[in-house]
């Protein structure tokens, strides 16, 4: 039950895996392996919904809406010439780093948002995601169990 409870937190948005290994290690005494593997499978698969529900849930939206049509639209040019600047830098860099940064508004919900917005195809924003997610595991679990060692 433990892994089981690991694994949906680590589907939550904002907690994400940020909070389901801690919550492994520290709380449910799973193997930092476990709670890292855990973790990362159930954001994953959050970020994998994300990414495929997405693109049809704002198309039939805006199809059915001329007032979510015009408020997507808004939306999606104002985020994109806020930001764009960053993307062209950094490239597909960004999104990585976007989502491996372990801060409340960063992860793999909003970046699988940010791959929607900034259009970036399903076949490479599925491992640019998944690379971020490991790397924040990484950082998670390492960070868990270096508090656990001064606790």
């Amino acid at each position: 039950m433990d892994i089981i409870i690991t694994f949906l937190v680590s589907m939550l948005p904002i907690l994400e895996l940020r909070g389901a290994i801690p919550l492994g290690i520290a709380v449910y005494n799973l193997s930092p392996q476990t709670a890292f593997f855990v973790s990362v499978l159930g954001n994953f698969t959050a970020a994998l919904i994300i990414l495929l529900v997405l693109p049809l849930i704002v198309d039939w939206l805006m199809a059915k809406s001329y007032f979510l049509n015009r408020f997507f639209t808004w939306l999606f040019e104002r985020t994109r010439s806020k930001t764009i600047d960053k993307y062209i830098k950094y490239g597909y860099w960004a999104l990585i780093l976007f989502v491996a940064i372990p801060l409340p508004i960063t992860g793999a919900w909003t970046g699988s948002v940010a791959a929607y917005i900034f259009n970036i195809p399903f076949k490479k924003s599925w491992w640019l995601i998944l690379l971020g997610i490991i790397i924040a595991g990484l950082i998670m679990t390492f960070g868990t169990l270096g508090i656990k060692l001064i606790i």
